[in-house]
């Protein structure tokens, strides 16, 4: 998947001062299922261990954020990909995305994986993604706080 180019006023940023944790978080705890129950020190800690992606407005706003948890070498699972809905429709997602799949192949990983709503599933579809294989093969660790966890 090709860098996308913003509409016009839109920047592209993976700076996470720019970004600002609290408003990543922010936009998560109010758009995102997944997130819920969140604390903000736990995305702190989430962010610090991630590459972050986010799609600002012109006054700095943060309009779609991305992140790609990494060990740099073999591995990626993208996660928290989200656009406030006020800014959805203008390809916004698809330029986060698209910016930390680059990273994903100048780092070479191997894999990448990433857990798709319905609705999001085509979209990653058209990004390159397909079902894993043999999911009956991956195993998980359930955290026994999951409104904490950083899932």
């Amino acid at each position: 998947m090709p860098d996308l180019e913003l509409p016009d006023g839109f920047t592209l940023t993976t700076d996470p001062e720019r970004i600002g944790a609290s408003r990543a978080h922010a936009l998560l705890a109010a758009h995102a299922y997944w997130a819920e129950g969140r604390s903000l020190e736990v995305h702190r800690g989430a962010m610090a261990g991630s590459r972050s992606y986010g799609a600002l407005t012109a006054t700095g706003e943060l309009a779609a954020y991305a992140r790609l948890v990494t060990d740099g070498a073999t591995f990626g699972w993208l996660a928290d990909v989200i656009v406030d809905p006020v800014h959805r429709g203008h390809g916004l997602g698809r330029a986060v995305v698209s910016r930390a799949l680059a990273d994903v192949e100048q780092l070479g990983l191997k894999r990448v994986l990433l857990r798709a709503s319905d609705e999001g599933r085509r979209i990653y579809e058209r990004a390159g993604f397909t079902p894993v294989p043999e999911p009956g093969s991956w195993l998980q660790l359930q955290a026994s706080t999951p409104a904490t966890s950083s899932a």
